[in-house]
């Protein structure tokens, strides 16, 4: 009897039932006058009202919590489904129903966005989605490399790298096509930008897709140059090669006695043994091998490569200094291949100092925020000048008496096979002249 008489208070029909009753009484008393009954009548039913409105608060509160509970995701919150009216039971049943449905709703929208920021992470273009007013709502890991910045969140952050380059990302519009260049720590920076735009509720969004021309730029170079040299070698030894031969021939073989012919002859022959030498020597730069990486300690392999430079050059007035960071730094490459590439790196290192006094080569090899290995080679000889600094890469391009100028761009050949990359720091960024090996 108790349990029914509970389930009656708590029923929203017998509410609502009993509030119609106690107007419909009230309504009743007061028409015939009896104004201590008609009293009596308001009060309960106000009172009445109270409790259907209570009634009301505490399914609003159920849904706040649930609510709540969605936004701090927080799936353990259930309403009870065995206790209190039938009308209660259904109440809280559909309102759990709607918490999963709500909850997984959610689930699916994290996965998918960590889904396509996995995708944006993984291309090899920059990607960055920015409103109207300069705020950055997505950007990923290929842009904040091709940019220098470790966190973007809006363009004025821009003013690090270039204040020119704000009014241009400002100015940027739907289906514009733009170049930019600046010059951060990896030097000489020449990006590409595309953009087309979205509208995503009710605001207008642009995608920017930024591309490293610099690298494009090079590969073609390299390209070019190759083709050329391997035309020029073919024409060049075919050439060659039976004049040496004829030479050595009349050499060995002729009784010509003549000093001016014998002086001629040699001529030829020396001259082209020197070219043969020449071809030879250029030849290796088409001819790279292909790299077979493995993994190896970087901190034993600098060490090599310094004592091998002091072994090759007179260099008593240099002082070496090398910091691996963390000592047990290991790299995966082609360790003959890179060894050409140091060696060569501190050759020229070596040379730059020449012989002023106190000269100092400083070796740095660590990880940056990429988890990318860094080599850094740097010495304290005589700047580059910057008109001098943009060829140093170009094959052949050289200023040193007797050099063949494809050291440095032998080097840059090595780096690309090698999935990595070699700048020169830019003078005014360094009182030294500095060499960044960047391995992927």
């Amino acid at each position: 009897m108790n349990n029914l008489i509970r389930r009656m208070k708590e029923s929203m029909l017998f509410r609502l039932i009993l509030v119609m009753a106690l107007l419909t009484a009230a309504f009743y008393f007061s028409i015939q006058q009896s104004w201590i009954w008609s009293g009596i009548m308001i009060i309960l039913l106000l009172y009445a009202c109270w409790w259907l409105l209570r009634l009301h608060q505490m399914q609003i509160r159920k849904v706040i919590f649930l609510l709540d509970a969605i936004e701090n995701n927080d799936n353990a919150l259930r309403f009870t489904e065995k206790e209190g009216t039938k009308h209660d039971q259904l109440i809280n049943k559909m309102l759990n129903r709607i918490s999963q449905i709500l909850y997984e709703a959610k689930s699916e929208t994290i996965q998918q966005e960590k889904y396509y920021e996995l995708i944006l992470n993984s291309i090899n273009t920059g990607v960055i989605v920015l409103n109207d007013k300069g705020a950055i709502y997505q950007r990923n890991n290929e842009a904040l490399r091709l940019l220098g910045l470790e966190v973007f969140t809006h363009i004025r952050q821009l003013y690090k790298i270039d204040p020119d380059l704000i009014p241009i990302f400002e100015n940027l519009k739907a289906d514009d096509k733009a170049q930019i260049q600046f010059v951060n720590e990896r030097g000489q920076v020449q990006l590409s930008i595309r953009v087309s735009d979205i509208n995503i509720r009710q605001e207008h969004l642009r995608i920017l897709a930024l591309n490293d021309i610099n690298k494009e730029l090079d590969e073609k170079e390299i390209d070019s140059w190759i083709r050329l040299i391997r035309v020029l070698t073919h024409e060049i030894m075919n050439s060659v090669t039976p004049i040496t031969s004829l030479s050595e021939t009349l050499l060995s073989h002729s009784d010509v006695t003549e000093e001016e012919v014998q002086r001629g002859l040699q001529t030829i022959s020396t001259t082209g043994k020197g070219l043969l030498s020449f071809v030879d020597s250029y030849r290796k730069f088409t001819r790279i091998p292909t790299p077979e990486p493995c993994l190896f300690d970087l901190g034993p392999f600098i060490e090599r490569m310094i004592e091998l430079a002091r072994h090759q050059h007179n260099c008593d007035n240099i002082t070496f200094q090398s910091a691996i960071t963390p000592p047990d730094l290991i790299l995966y490459a082609d360790e003959h291949l890179i060894s050409q590439v140091i060696i060569n790196l501190l050759k020229n290192a070596v040379q730059a100092i020449g012989s002023q006094p106190t000269g100092l080569i400083n070796i740095r090899a660590y990880t940056n925020e990429a988890e990318e290995v860094i080599i850094e080679i740097s010495n304290n000889g005589p700047p580059i000048p910057a008109e001098i600094a943009e060829q140093i890469f170009i094959p052949f391009f050289t200023t040193k008496d007797g050099g063949n100028g494809i050291g440095l761009s032998l080097s840059r050949q090595i780096m690309r096979l090698s999935g990595g990359s070699i700048n020169m720091l830019p003078v005014q960024q360094s009182s030294s002249t500095t060499f960044i090996l960047s391995f992927r």
